[in-house]
């Protein structure tokens, strides 16, 4: 039921988390853009886990689109993705304040901002979610 909101939410929370991370980059150094997907060449440990969140996000946000006949569920999993999302956030603000090797100032790109847009989806998409739940047990008490 793709034409359900909730479902266009979660679609659009996963072509953000998923794709957009090809297009935006996370930082400028003045030698060169970093994207997500870059990360997984560096050495340090912490800079492989972005990417692995942005492709987590966006396959959990994506597999709940088809998780409408049980709404609970879809619920449940609207949260996990908020929270792999706030976690990533927290990580890419960590990252951004302690970069290895900051000796020129680099600018911060919009990519990091993208975890923010994919949380504001889907707490709209859990609102819609709620209010359909509600709505069906209201028309169950008039049975």
């Amino acid at each position: 039921m793709i034409q359900r909101i909730q479902s266009i939410y979660l679609l659009v929370a996963s072509i953000v988390s998923g794709a957009l991370i090809f297009v935006f980059n996370l930082w400028k150094n003045p030698l060169q853009e970093v994207f997500a997907f870059d990360l997984f060449m560096r050495d340090f440990f912490l800079l492989k886990i972005i990417p692995l969140l942005f492709f987590l996000s966006a396959t959990v946000s994506f597999f709940s689109v088809f998780l409408f006949r049980d709404r609970k569920l879809q619920f449940v999993i609207g949260r996990l993705v908020i929270l792999i999302n706030l976690f990533l956030l927290g990580l890419l603000i960590y990252v951004s304040l302690t970069l290895p090797g900051e000796i020129s100032i680099s600018e911060k790109g919009i990519g990091m901002f993208l975890p923010i847009l994919v949380v504001l989806l889907t707490v709209l998409a859990n609102k819609a979610i709620k209010k359909d739940e509600d709505l069906v047990k209201s028309a169950d008490r008039l049975r």
